[in-house]
């Protein structure tokens, strides 16, 4: 989509209405689309009074909309939605705002399936709008580094990738999340799930097959705590991934080895910390300090020394949605497009299978 959206007077922001103010809408989408030149925070959907009040104390300007319909209404007023919602209202929301004639992001996952995703971005396409999913872990500061470190051919041609996004939470915390009912698409398959997967190909291409195992370890939880999931890529390289909320002791972030060298890399972007702790997008954001760099190297683990410190570029969360001011309002790429995010829902589905019957799935 090119050019100005109609109703927006050249040289103003773009109106964006965002639909949910829990977790995701509030810790991650609010507060970097304020941030960004170029788009500012019009209304937020959420008939919840104490969400309200937090919503108005950090936008003193912003409107709500009791329910995605009423926003719906004034879509003249709109030029772009954004669905923070819970997983199982992304594709009805999303069709209902294209259908509204609006652009839209979408948080991961897009969808419960490929297919639906393939199905929201032939609508995107046949009303020529655009439809981008919120994959914010492309901008980690490990990935950052790791993506320059591949770029600069320091570890050779890669033979595996280990990643993993582990926590240690052995009570249930409830919630849609932790659901077993299918319809809610919960779980850590297509929750952490959605983010590794998707680094996994943006890095090293598309998947010929998968493997998975997938447990519930927890008393009292319905749908999957801890999963493992083995990709094959067609270019060879093999991605092993790892999401978990019952493991006691971390292991590295990443860990990429290649055939000169490999990268070792312990802990998490501080982006989502600090967005929680209530700091904003400025000066030295997403900047780690020096003692958690991972390091390059060979023959010796790094633990213990080996390799030498690679320093962790900044993480950078803003520039999601600095390039979908970008797309909308000069014609710039969409910033992680709808089939982009149907091909990482082939690999959760594969893996699910895989998992289910103890199989290996080929794409």
């Amino acid at each position: 989509m090119t050019g100005t959206p109609l109703g927006t007077a050249p040289g103003s922001p773009l109106r964006v209405g965002l639909v949910g103010y829990g977790l995701a809408g509030s810790v991650f989408h609010a507060p970097l689309i304020a941030a960004t030149e170029g788009l500012t925070l019009d209304t937020v959907v959420t008939s919840n009074p104490e969400r309200q009040q937090q919503a108005r104390a950090e936008f003193p300007d912003v409107r709500f909309a009791a329910t995605p319909d009423e926003l719906f209404d004034r879509a003249a007023e709109l030029d772009l939605i954004v669905i923070a919602s819970p997983n199982k209202t992304h594709v009805p929301l999303a069709t209902a705002a294209l259908k509204a004639g609006l652009p839209v992001v979408v948080d991961k996952p897009v969808a419960g399936t490929a297919a639906e995703a393939r199905e929201l971005a032939a609508l995107a396409e046949e009303r020529g709008l655009l439809l981008s999913v919120f994959q914010n872990r492309r901008w980690d500061n490990d990935f950052l580094t790791l993506r320059k470190l591949l770029s600069e051919g320091e570890l050779g041609d890669v033979r595996r990738f280990e990643s993993r996004f582990e926590r240690w939470r052995p009570q249930l915390k409830g919630g849609w999340r932790e659901s077993g009912d299918p319809t809610e698409i919960g779980g850590l398959l297509y929750d952490l799930g959605s983010h590794v997967v998707d680094q996994a190909l943006a890095l090293f291409g598309p998947a010929a097959s998968v493997y998975a195992e997938s447990d519930i370890r927890r008393p009292g939880a319905e749908t999957d705590d801890d999963t493992f999931i083995a990709i094959t890529h067609t270019n060879g390289v093999r991605s092993h991934l790892h999401v978990s909320a019952t493991t006691p002791q971390l292991g590295p972030r990443f860990r990429v080895l290649g055939s000169t060298a490999g990268y070792v890399k312990y802990g998490l972007d501080p982006q989502e910390a600090a967005l929680r702790d209530g700091l904003r997008p400025g000066p030295g954001w997403g900047v780690e300090p020096e003692s958690q760099w991972g390091r390059v190297g060979s023959g010796e683990s790094p633990v213990t020394g080996g390799g030498r410190p690679e320093p962790t570029l900044p993480g950078d969360y803003p520039a999601y949605y600095a390039a979908v001011a970008k797309a909308l309002l000069e014609g710039g790429p969409n910033p992680v497009t709808a089939l982009e995010a149907a091909a990482a829902l082939d690999v959760l589905e594969a893996a699910r299978r895989s998992a289910g019957e103890k199989v290996t799935v080929i794409l």
